[in-house]
């Protein structure tokens, strides 16, 4: 079926139905993975893909003005039960309705893979102010340690380290990217590995009986792995990326042209001269990178806990 271009991706709307499992079940993040992404000014905000808030509570509490959007009105309803006082509205990241330069830091947790990335970057840029940020976050399992590279055999591996999405990298709107990692744990126990499991975007998006057929699997080996009543502490790295806005493209606007005689308005539509190719994209020159904080790596512990 052929889509309008404010639909988004199908990808972007599988975890609805999964709504509470995705907010019990995935990690949050680190309160110092919010603090870097944003620095010590309060900013404006626009979250893309905010999903159930897990970004969100961490960039109110540090005094950001956070405008939050999901394009699944599901994930905002259990976003307003976290942040019932928040701004959100239910919009794509491929289509934004804000104006141009309306917001110093744009970012998306756990969602860009989802974006249509050519339709979404220039939007992106186009809200940022001069010299705005656009920040990509991302958590990542550790399989250094042995049995979680056995869970990921089950539930599929994370590409640890990939860097950022090569459609930023390689786009005309914005700068070279810095990059900070932070390490956390997460408790899981027989449940919470359960949730973790259906909010899975490959796994959401299975029919009914192979949803759980996929959830027994992991349970079975967290029975014959895991700690019981105590729970297992599953290791995550979440990954930072951010990168200042280069070109900053405008709104189209679609002005009158000037009345000409016809003969002339005929010899310009011949050569193509009155073509209509919008308002140009304004470069911005782009403001000095932060240095990220120090990240200690003592705290990994690479043990098997067999």
């Amino acid at each position: 079926m052929a889509t309008d271009d404010t639909t988004p991706p199908p990808a972007a709307l599988c975890f609805g139905a999964v709504a509470e499992a995705y907010d019990r079940g995935r990690p949050g993040y680190p309160r110092e993975a919010a603090a870097w992404l944003t620095g010590d000014q309060p900013l404006t905000v626009l979250e893309l893909g905010a999903g159930t808030g897990k970004l969100t509570e961490h960039l109110v509490e540090l005094g950001h003005d956070v405008h939050a959007t999901d394009p699944d009105p599901r994930m905002l309803d259990r976003l307003a039960l976290r942040l019932p006082e928040l701004r959100v509205s239910q919009t794509t990241a491929e289509e934004i309705p804000a104006a141009d330069a309306t917001f110093d830091l744009v970012v998306a947790a756990e969602s860009f893979e989802h974006f249509d990335a050519e339709r979404a970057l220039p939007e992106i840029a186009r809200v940022l102010k001069r010299g705005g940020v656009f920040a990509v976050v991302r958590n990542v399992r550790d399989e250094r340690i042995p049995w979680v590279k056995r869970l990921g055999n089950l539930i599929g591996h994370h590409a640890a380290g990939a860097g950022l999405d090569d459609a930023i990298e390689a786009s005309p709107y914005f700068g070279p990217a810095e990059d900070a990692s932070f390490k956390q744990w997460q408790v899981i126990d027989r449940s919470s590995v359960q949730d973790l499991v259906r909010s899975l975007p490959d796994v959401a998006v299975l029919e009914r009986t192979s949803q759980e057929s996929r959830v027994r699997e992991v349970v079975a080996f967290y029975d014959d792995f895991g700690r019981g009543m105590d729970g297992m502490q599953l290791p995550w790295v979440t990954e930072c990326f951010r990168a200042v806005v280069g070109i900053q493209p405008k709104t189209i606007r679609q002005t009158p042209a000037p009345q000409e005689p016809e003969d002339a308005r005929a010899s310009a539509t011949e050569e193509g001269a009155d073509d209509y190719v919008g308002e140009p994209t304004v470069p911005v020159a782009l403001a000095p990178a932060v240095e990220p904080p120090a990240d200690d790596d003592s705290g990994m512990l690479l043990i098997d806990f067999r």
